[in-house]
């Protein structure tokens, strides 16, 4: 490899006519026509040219030449690298650390430019570089990397999408792509639309409701969400008890089961303003009997509190 460094000045001597005739002129009329004068014996011309004294002054010369080359040469090479080459090593995947260590033993340097966050991976790593691969550059080039960045980002509540109302798959979508993922925790029964977010949960904690959401929450990027879905074919529950309730008391452990109140038949009469008492329903309660969730359960009321009722 180092022989190689000094092949162009070698070849530049060896290859240019005119610097070999100007080492001949230079020894014709610098050296020989002014002492032809003081040489009494006056060689000639032809004899000079196969003389000792022209060859050793060709020599010398050339020797000079040759020398200011090559110092030439080695100065280029220290300060501007002149024909080295280096294949550039694989870095991604590799911590940035490491890549520094291999960058100083073959004199390149390495620069970060860009950094990013990737779910599951540590900070430092390097994702990307440029030059590529197995590309040769010169000593001292700059190498400019990609890596991951080093800590956690978080994403405030408030900054998320409104999720509570629409669809699941939708806002899923949407997540992912801040690096969040989405994933239903349960299903209710809901008389809206079915697939809807309902309530969304991190960590224990519920951060969307119908009630509102919790701005000031922050959530990790690559953490989970839980969802909190509805269907309209909910599973099967058990027919409350509403006898001697009143009908709004009735109306609302009907929704807290996930039933709907149906029909409601007067008995007797009753003041406009007047409380009025569920006496009977139906279906009729027995604590083991089902329906299907959303359905409704019709009642019988009367102003007059039944008997038997605390």
């Amino acid at each position: 490899m180092e022989g190689r460094h000094f092949c162009p000045a070698l070849c530049f001597l060896i290859d240019t006519p005119l610097l070999l005739s100007g080492i001949f002129y230079y020894c014709i009329f610098a050296v020989y026509i002014p002492n032809m004068s003081n040489n009494s014996s006056q060689e000639s011309l032809k004899q000079y040219l196969t003389s000792k004294t022209f060859l050793k002054q060709v020599l010398f010369i050339a020797a000079c030449v040759i020398g200011l080359l090559l110092l030439t040469q080695l100065w280029l090479r220290f300060y501007t690298h002149h024909g080295q080459k280096i294949v550039l090593p694989a870095f991604v995947g590799m911590e940035i650390d490491k890549a520094r260590e291999i960058a100083d033993d073959k004199s390149f340097e390495i620069i970060v430019n860009d950094s990013v966050f990737i779910v599951g991976k540590k900070g430092g790593l390097i994702t990307d570089q440029n030059p590529k691969a197995t590309t040769q550059v010169k000593e001292g080039r700059k190498v400019y990397v990609t890596i991951t960045k080093f800590g956690t980002e978080t994403v405030r509540v408030a900054d998320l999408p409104t999720m509570y109302g629409n669809a699941f798959d939708q806002k899923k979508t949407e997540l992912k792509y801040r690096d969040i993922e989405c994933v239903i925790k349960d299903y209710v029964y809901d008389p809206g639309e079915p697939n809807h977010i309902l309530e969304v949960w991190y960590n224990g904690e519920l951060i969307m409701s119908r009630d509102g959401r919790k701005d000031e929450i922050e959530i990790k990027k690559g953490g989970t969400l839980e969802c909190v879905v509805s269907r309209r074919d909910g599973g099967d529950v058990t027919v409350p008890d509403l006898r001697c309730l009143t009908v709004e008391e009735a109306r609302f452990m009907l929704e807290s089961s996930k039933l709907q109140l149906g029909d409601i038949a007067k008995k007797g009469t009753a003041e406009p303003d007047a409380v009025l008492y569920v006496v009977s329903q139906s279906p009729s309660y027995d604590g083991i009997t089902n329906i299907k969730m959303g359905e409704k359960v019709s009642i019988g009321v009367s102003p007059v509190k039944p008997a038997d009722c605390q």
